[in-house]
């Protein structure tokens, strides 16, 4: 038995199920790895012993170096729309997929090694990754998972000892990512350009057994499928851009199946409140900015009702008005969970007519006077509970505002809400921590230059994120606005 062995058993069901969706793919050995950012709570929902993993045989193991039992290391195919284009061939270019860790409950979670080196998807790329990215990609994961938000986790970031040359020369990083599963809508798309009824009917029956049994009980389980994957990416999306998150690029390879957040490269949480909002330096035309999520989700999950026609039904017609059919209520429940979220937000428990121009009238006023987005929630709490400090800060003139916040206490007032508990629950709903991007930018700076204190600071502020703390002042703050103009995000590669 391996070292390797005893740290981790691994299952190899996309392997064993999906042949021709993956090409068998061992990672690249490196030098030196050092884990230089462990989850030990993410282990020990795995079931893993994360004192064994924490340690120089779990560096070789999550560095790729070693491979545990059970393994089928694959690198997996798929294609994707990316900025409206089609690439029919894109795969784990920098990545592979080690197998399965199955918990206590028997539910699988994808174990894959990010910047693992070349594969035959690499498309020209060296298939590695520099720390500063991977470390993103941590503290993005496990900030957003601390919000409630369905996402990838971050298991480890290991470092090899070597330098690689991107602008300049950077620490090579390897993220250990962990996910209910890896499947992408561009993964059914692959699966079409096969040409391979078969193989679209096993990747949907393998969708559907690992995330969404029940499917397989109704009239139509490619349906049933296809209406799932709507509601979870119109509740995921909609919590996303309750907290001001912005993904960044949001091609159909980046829209998973289960509903989960994934890849956390060229995103960013907003902070002075515009839906026209983009950090991405690759999105020019703002085709992800933060208010055309929603829309472009829609786009993306049209794209997957595409590939599922031929299972729908044998007419193709027939199919294509029932796939539409569904296409057509993710509006209603993107618009669902919204409200249902803003209402929370502003500690409202019940519907009313008024709701839509009550939340319309607090976002014009954000943007209008460019407020941050984070810290308004948290202003309007403590205004509840009489102290008018904070929020009156945020506006040069009251008089921008005092019509609002009347309309907002009378509809609190029709619900006979007590201020201090309606105020308590926003608390609980309205996080006063995010990644900020210039803190994330600090962070990032400095582990790449060595010192890992300011991420590891971070990373236990943004993982706390709605019980205020004292002497963390700093980390409840918006970027200057002269560095949020200018502030750009990159994909990392």
């Amino acid at each position: 038995m391996s070292d390797s062995d005893s740290l981790v058993e691994v299952d190899d069901l996309f392997a064993r199920e999906l042949e021709g969706l993956f090409v068998e793919w061992q990672p690249e050995t490196v030098p030196h790895p050092e884990l230089v950012a462990f989850n030990n709570e993410l282990a020990a929902e795995l079931g893993l012993d994360g004192d064994m993993i924490d340690s120089p045989e779990g560096a070789a193991l999550l560095a790729g170096n070693t491979v545990p039992a059970g393994a089928t290391p694959i690198a997996m195919a798929y294609a994707g729309h990316q900025f409206g284009g089609y690439s029919p061939r894109l795969g784990d270019g920098r990545a592979v997929l080690l197998g399965e860790v199955v918990d206590i409950e028997g539910k699988h979670h994808d174990l894959h090694l990010k910047g693992s080196g070349r594969t035959p998807f690499a498309r020209g790329g060296d298939g590695k990754a520099t720390l500063g990215p991977m470390l993103r990609e941590f503290i993005m994961a496990e900030a957003i998972h601390a919000l409630g938000i369905p996402t990838t986790r971050a298991l480890a970031v290991a470092t090899t000892g070597e330098q690689i040359m991107r602008e300049g020369m950077a620490p090579r990083a390897i993220l250990t990512r962990v996910a209910s599963s890896h499947l992408r809508v561009g993964t059914f798309e692959y699966a079409v350009r096969l040409q391979d009824e078969e193989m679209i009917e096993r990747l949907a029956d393998h969708a559907i057994s690992r995330h969404y049994p029940a499917a397989a009980d109704t009239d139509n389980k490619y349906l049933a499928l296809l209406e799932a994957v709507i509601e979870v990416q119109a509740k995921l999306v909609a919590s996303w851009m309750l907290v001001g998150f912005i993904h960044g690029v949001l091609n159909t390879d980046n829209v998973t199946i289960s509903g989960e957040g994934i890849d956390y490269g060229p995103c960013a949480f907003m902070d002075y409140y515009d839906p026209a909002t983009v950090f991405s330096s690759i999105d020019r035309q703002g085709r992800y900015a933060y208010g055309n999520q929603p829309s472009i989700t829609q786009w993306n999950l049209t794209r997957l009702a595409e590939t599922l026609i031929p299972l729908i039904d044998e007419d193709e017609e027939v199919a294509a008005k029932l796939a539409i059919e569904k296409l057509e209520t993710y509006a209603d429940r993107f618009r669902h969970y919204w409200d249902e979220g803003m209402r929370a937000k502003l500690g409202l428990t019940s519907e009313s007519d008024e709701d839509a121009s009550l939340f319309e009238g607090l976002l014009a006023l954000l943007h209008a006077n460019r407020v941050d987005y984070t810290t308004s929630f948290r202003a309007l709490s403590k205004l509840l509970r009489g102290d008018d400090a904070l929020w009156k800060s945020l506006f040069e003139d009251s008089a921008a505002y005092e019509s609002w916040i009347q309309r907002w206490r009378d509809r609190l007032g029709v619900e006979g809400r007590d201020a201090t508990e309606a105020a308590d629950e926003m608390d609980g709903i309205n996080p006063l921590y995010l990644p900020r991007n210039e803190l994330v930018e600090e962070a990032l700076t400095a582990a790449e230059a060595g010192d890992l204190d300011p991420f590891r600071a971070l990373l236990d502020v943004v993982t706390d994120p709605f019980v205020e703390r004292p002497g963390l002042e700093r980390f409840a703050q918006p970027a200057s606005p002269t560095f949020d103009r200018s502030y750009q995000t990159f994909c990392g590669t």
